[in-house]
């Protein structure tokens, strides 16, 4: 198992950067995929970004590319998502997730573990 902890969510202007965070234990971080899903009030959790467990590959939604980098340092088992130029449609609850699948995926329900969550919210 692996307990995941999000920080770095907080107030912004549209046009500011965040710095999101997700810091794992328990088992080797370096077996795991990660990645980020966002949720806005009254609507589903979307797929924001993934990396594979070494970091070669990185995968984004479409309304992030450009704007967002996801990485990963397995030796501080931890997984980041830079977000730059932010919008207030940016705004929601932020999830980390961790599944070891061989493949990264954009579905929600193939990863395992999740955090808590970190709130983004950004004003126009």
């Amino acid at each position: 198992q692996v307990q995941l902890v999000e920080s770095g969510g907080g107030l912004v202007q549209a046009g500011g950067s965040l710095r999101l965070s997700c810091a794992a234990s328990g088992r080797t971080f370096s077996t795991y995929n990660m990645g980020w899903f966002r949720q806005a009030p009254g609507k589903e959790r979307e797929f924001v970004s993934g990396i594979s467990k070494s970091g070669d590959k990185t995968h984004y939604a479409d309304s992030v590319k450009g704007r967002f980098t996801i990485s990963r340092d397995n030796a501080k088992s931890t997984v980041y998502l830079q977000m730059n130029s932010l919008k207030p449609e940016d705004t929601a609850v932020y999830y980390c997730a961790a599944d070891d699948s061989f493949y990264v995926y954009r579905n929600d329900w193939m990863y395992d573990y999740w955090g808590q969550g970190t709130q983004v919210t950004v004003s126009s």
